[in-house]
C-alpha cells in the first residue's frame, strides 16, 4: 500500500492573498521587535552592527508588505491633520532637552 499526502485544490486552501500578507506583517512585526531586543543587548560594536544591519532589512521587508496591503486596499491608514502634527510635535520638543 502507498502512502498519500492529499493535495488540496484551491478552494481549500487555508489562507487568502490577504491573510498571508497579514500573517506576514504581524510576524515581520514580531521579528523586528526580537531583533530589537537583540540590538538592545549587543555586548560589542561588531555584534551590535551585525544585528543593526539584519534589523533594518526586516523593517524593509516588514515596510514592503505594508506597502502590499495598502496598495490592495486591506491596510487603509487615515493621515493626520497638521494641527495634530504640530500639537504632538510640540508636546515632545521640550522633553528632548
Amino acid at each position: 500500500m502507498q502512502n498519500t499526502i492529499p493535495v488540496p485544490n484551491n478552494n481549500s486552501m487555508p489562507f487568502d492573498d490577504r491573510e498571508m500578507l497579514n500573517d506576514a506583517l504581524i510576524s515581520q512585526k514580531q521579528l523586528t521587535s526580537d531583533y530589537n531586543a537583540h540590538v538592545n543587548e549587543s555586548a560589542t560594536p561588531e555584534v551590535l552592527n551585525e544585528f543593526m544591519a539584519i534589523l533594518n532589512e526586516e523593517h524593509q521587508i516588514q515596510h514592503d508588505v505594508f506597502l502590499e496591503m495598502q496598495k490592495r486596499g486591506w491596510y487603509q491608514t487615515t493621515p493626520a491633520e497638521q494641527t495634530k502634527i504640530n500639537e504632538t510635535k510640540n508636546k515632545f520638543s521640550g522633553q528632548q532637552q
